[in-house]
């Protein structure tokens, strides 16, 4: 991998420099196969040496928190290398506000507790950035005594250096970017190949305010990879983003174009797109990713694209 140099871009305001393509650690949590702690960590080592540096993680994302921190108290990686964002999640009132039922904890207490267990899950004495994740509604977040306090509160014990959210709806990144609290946001699902809605309203506020901006699912959890969708989703369960999503697979498999690089190429030529991070399971998806972020696509292959209507 040493003809490839992963591009790198300024994270917003943070002044972070991350790679294009982060790391999503659910990549080695076992939601997506089965991934042994030594193998977790060999990738973790590998992605660093090629640039891929900053790692996306959350305790909902499998048991990669603890791989993670397996492989640096183990030394395999040093902290000074890594960029770690991680998440305060606000799913449920599920343990830790992971996936389940009833209304999540919002309060600030909950936020100092768990931001002090993951630290120790991690070995590390501070997270780069911290996202609240998914929560159910936006306002208890931004209340006197909420979730947002809390990662206000954990900045200044020095935990944090830099805090946002992570989730889809828009209006709820609008009402948080409003408040001037925050440093940089991850959304998810609407910048891609199959739907561009974020450029409508996010990125021009975004932008504005400088404010670093992630853009998850850019390959729509795989299947615009250039893999068929069936290997990943049955056919019988397909809606209409499964059905475009093989279209144009085929499109390009006929006219010898690679979906992947065209699919993250679309993603980082957003330049107000800071990274799209992804979630590799092994060296073989990590190396292919990045060589697709290496990628050049002329533009008469996106107008051709654009223009078949797919």
């Amino acid at each position: 991998m040493s003809d490839l140099q992963v591009p790198r871009r300024r994270w917003g305001k943070t002044e972070l420099s991350i790679p294009v393509i982060p790391f999503g650690t659910q990549g080695f949590g076992n939601h997506f196969g089965p991934v042994t702690d030594t193998e977790a960590a060999d990738l973790i080592r590998f992605a660093v040496d090629i640039g891929v540096n900053h790692f996306d993680c959350a305790r909902c994302y499998g048991d990669s928190l603890r791989k993670l921190g397996l492989a640096i108290k183990q030394g395999v990686v040093r902290r000074d290398e890594l960029i770690i964002s991680g998440r305060v999640c606000c799913h449920s009132a599920a343990q830790w506000g992971g996936y389940g039922s009833g209304d999540p904890n919002y309060t600030a207490e909950r936020v100092l507790a768990d931001v002090e267990d993951q630290l120790g899950i991690l070995g590390i004495d501070h997270f780069d950035v911290l996202f609240i994740h998914d929560p159910e509604n936006i306002e208890p977040t931004l209340a006197s005594g909420g979730t947002l306090e809390g990662l206000e509160k954990a900045r200044e014990r020095g935990w944090v250096n830099f805090i946002g959210y992570g989730m889809r709806p828009h209006d709820f990144h609008l009402a948080h970017i409003e408040s001037g609290r925050t440093d940089c946001f991850l959304c998810f699902g609407d910048h891609n190949l199959l739907r561009q809605t974020i450029g409508d309203d996010l990125l021009p506020v975004a932008a504005q305010r400088d404010l670093g901006v992630m853009n998850g699912w850019s390959i729509r959890r795989g299947y615009l990879t250039g893999v068929p969708v069936e290997n990943f989703v049955p056919r019988d369960r397909w809606r209409d983003d499964h059905h475009r999503a093989e279209t144009m697979r085929l499109w390009c498999e006929e006219r010898g174009y690679n979906l992947l690089e065209l699919t993250l190429q679309f993603s980082i030529r957003e330049t107000r797109i800071h990274g799209n991070p992804l979630g590799s399971l092994d060296k073989g998806q990590l190396t292919a990713n990045v060589r697709a972020a290496c990628a050049t696509v002329p533009a008469e292959v996106f107008e051709a694209f654009f223009a078949a209507g797919l």
